[in-house]
């Protein structure tokens, strides 16, 4: 017989509510006031819980393994990596604890200490690392603040040709318990220039597409804005996305939910045309761009949040004149007919109207966020210059489109936007785990 491993009673892993709920299940006293004190003081101060004799590592918070920092224009850009189990066996035995709520909800004489048989083979005890970038980010009112980057998986499955993450592959899925600790590190464990700024802004933006590990994030999302707890806001947390459709449509069913409804949504676009996109996002193979985009245009009338369209602007690949009217005629559909481009003097685009595809539907209500490019290891391509990523947000201007130019933030560390992934486990020969 497998050797059996408790699964604690973890804040890490469930809301406030169901914290509560198991902690008077299982007799620890004070009951529910002192469970809601706790979970409360666990979040928003780092106070581990005494009753539980669990410290971090019990709890699942990896340890941090590595800090990187650079500098940008708004202040300094930090880089950590956490250390959690390779296995996705071992992470659940130590962390599927909403499961077991839900198990205790329908035997109410269930036991509070609950359990899980696992093998401990070598293998499962293994590690691997989740990348996370915290960068700062200074408000219209001149208020430093920090936006997190989460990783949702270790490495990823869709196969972005630009994107470094995508060179690993896909090691595993990362659970709720991993990614709420990835918040948790960032505020309590590492040590920020001005610690006294808030982190208010998560964007799932990191390793992994999170609409590949929907459940798992999705309830992360649920335990950081939950009240009693890291109380975060709905209306700061972004999930960005290749474009899964099948993805985007449970996304708005959940963001009917109470409490949802202002949840952004980013989708990596990257490119204007059904030729160029399935080049270099192979997701564009499943889904077409028209296809996203009816989608696209269903979110805009589900949701109150925020639609970004993110374009990695890619020398010689999506960055032509011809490229710019494409992505206009994409954003504004049928409206595009009577816009003109309006280009420097003695420019040539080498286009005119007609050769443009329309896309039925009305302008899609959104901005379109150009990121220049940062080259992963190996890339074949080079990194824009500004003059070139200025041209590019010219021409989209000229066309009447809403867009603005995200500012690059951690290249020099492989922290910037595309750049997260370890290769060695690749290079060393190790297989991706199965999901």
């Amino acid at each position: 017989m497998p050797p059996e491993v408790n699964i604690p009673l973890n804040p890490l892993s469930m809301t406030g509510e169901e914290f509560a709920q198991r902690w008077k299940r299982a007799g620890i006293p004070g009951g529910r006031p002192r469970a809601l004190e706790a979970y409360a003081a666990f979040y928003r101060e780092g106070v581990l819980i005494p009753e539980l004799k669990l410290d971090e590592r019990a709890l699942g918070i990896g340890a941090v393994v590595r800090t990187h920092t650079s500098e940008s224009n708004e202040g300094t850009v930090l880089k950590f990596t956490q250390r959690v189990p390779k296995s996705l066996a071992t992470a659940l035995a130590s962390a599927a604890v909403t499961s077991a709520v839900e198990r205790a909800e329908h035997q109410p004489d269930a036991s509070a200490s609950l359990s899980l048989p696992v093998h401990a083979t070598a293998a499962e005890v293994a590690t691997v690392e989740t990348e996370s970038v915290v960068i700062p980010m200074v408000g219209r009112k001149r208020e430093l603040s920090y936006t997190i980057c989460v990783s949702s998986q270790v490495g990823c499955a869709m196969g972005c040709v630009f994107c470094q993450t995508a060179q690993m592959g896909l090691l595993r899925h990362l659970t709720p318990q991993e990614i709420v600790a990835q918040w948790w590190a960032a505020r309590h464990m590492v040590q920020r220039p001005d610690a006294n700024a808030p982190i208010d802004n998560i964007v799932f933006m990191g390793m992994g597409e999170p609409l590949d590990n929907f459940d798992n994030v999705v309830k992360a999302i649920e335990i950081l804005t939950d009240r009693r707890g890291p109380a975060l806001a709905m209306r700061r947390i972004t999930i960005s996305t290749v474009g899964r459709v099948d993805g985007i449509e449970r996304l708005m069913e959940q963001v009917q939910k109470p409490g949802w409804h202002q949840l952004g949504l980013a989708v990596s676009l990257n490119a204007p045309s059904d030729s160029v996109r399935s080049g270099i996002m192979p997701i564009n193979r499943a889904w077409n761009m028209g296809e996203l985009r009816k989608r696209l245009c269903a979110w805009g009338s589900a949701s109150r949040a925020h639609l970004c369209l993110e374009y990695v602007l890619i020398p010689g690949v999506n960055d032509g004149p011809q490229h710019a009217a494409e992505l206009a005629a994409y954003v504004h559909g049928e409206e595009f007919e009577n816009r003109r481009a309006i280009f420097g003097e003695g420019e040539e685009p080498g286009f005119d109207d007609a050769q443009v595809a329309r896309y039925p539907g009305a302008s899609l209500r959104g901005l379109v966020n150009l990121i220049p490019y940062n080259p992963r290891e190996q890339s074949p391509w080079r990194a824009p210059t500004e003059d070139e990523a200025e041209r590019f947000m010219q021409w989209l201007r000229g066309l009447g489109v809403y867009c603005k130019r995200r500012r690059t933030k951690g290249r020099d560390q492989m922290a910037a936007c595309g750049q997260l992934g370890n290769l060695e486990y690749r290079r060393a020969g190790k297989k991706p785990l199965t999901k």
